[in-house]
């Protein structure tokens, strides 16, 4: 079990990543409220068959009041606002470099609120982390467009700092009870909010056809289920300021999928910046050797 955790922040970083190609493929085909209200309908339903199946225990009352919460601002809030931003036109690039700040404000949540010790050698990292993102992301930042306006922008913002609250919601009041079964109420908070905002902003109109199907298909399987549930076994297990600066690596592997998948532009400097990216995030998580040693 030791080995297999050893590959967890790898694992959740690739399978994170793809929710950004995932994304491309379903937005042209549905709104981004109605497309992530069906999203998150099913994945509690997913979640739901676990729990029978694993024969999970379902956590109390008052767990299950701060799952939803972690989930209204994880999910809902989080994903809600990054959709939205990108589905007004909101470039990419400048959606995934404000969200790029998520490492930052977590670390300034864990500090305060989870009494968490940010030491130097941390905040460095999280600095020269987030350089890397910048220089990732430069190429992408080149054409603005109409789409990047006061309420694009805040939207992003909002995104960021719901997605830090939500995750420092989750390991303060949410990480005791069965982690199958606190997904499932995670979902069910995200699915109220994205079926309120549906109802409100949008005509719930979509198109299903085989991108939608995919997107679809692929976002629910390895997003909603493998990578947020691997995301709480690292909450449950780690301080969040390291946590958090796994998702700087998230710009740079994306860029390597629509590289592949899209022929999207690739070149020296961003690989340059997906170096000095890497040895941000090493200098945040790293263990000290009498840490390693004693455990």
């Amino acid at each position: 079990m030791h080995e297999f955790k050893r590959f967890i922040p790898a694992t959740f970083v690739v399978l994170w990543a793809t929710g950004f190609i995932g994304a491309r493929y379903a937005m042209p085909w549905a709104e981004p409220f109605t497309f992530l209200a069906i999203r998150f309908a099913i994945a509690a339903a997913l979640f739901a068959v676990l729990i029978t199946v694993l024969k999970a225990r379902w956590p109390n009352r008052k767990q299950a009041q701060h799952a939803i919460i972690a989930g209204v601002l994880m999910h809902g809030i989080y994903l809600g606002a990054v959709f939205w931003a990108i589905h007004r036109g909101l470039p990419a690039g400048i959606s995934a470099l404000i969200v790029g700040l998520q490492p930052l404000i977590t670390a300034v949540m864990a500090g305060k609120l989870l009494g968490e010790q940010i030491k130097p050698r941390h905040w460095i990292g999280l600095a020269v982390g987030f350089v890397g993102v910048i220089v990732v992301l430069w190429p992408k930042l080149g054409t603005l467009g109409g789409g990047v306006t006061a309420a694009t922008l805040t939207a992003s913002l909002v995104s960021v700092i719901a997605m830090s609250a939500g995750t420092v919601w989750q390991k303060r009041f949410a990480s005791s009870g069965d982690l199958v079964a606190s997904t499932f109420w995670q979902y069910v908070g995200g699915t109220v909010v994205m079926v309120v905002a549906s109802l409100a902003f949008e005509t719930q109109t979509f198109t299903v056809n085989g991108d939608f199907i995919f997107a679809m298909a692929w976002l629910v399987l390895v997003l909603s289920v493998g990578a947020i549930f691997l995301l709480m076994v690292m909450i449950r297990e780690g301080e969040m300021s390291k946590v958090a600066s796994l998702f700087y690596l998230v710009p740079a592997v994306t860029a390597v999928m629509a590289w592949v998948l899209f022929g999207e532009q690739l070149n020296f400097i961003q690989i340059v910046g997906m170096a000095i990216t890497t040895f941000g995030v090493g200098l945040a998580t790293a263990q000290p050797t009498r840490a390693r040693a004693s455990r």
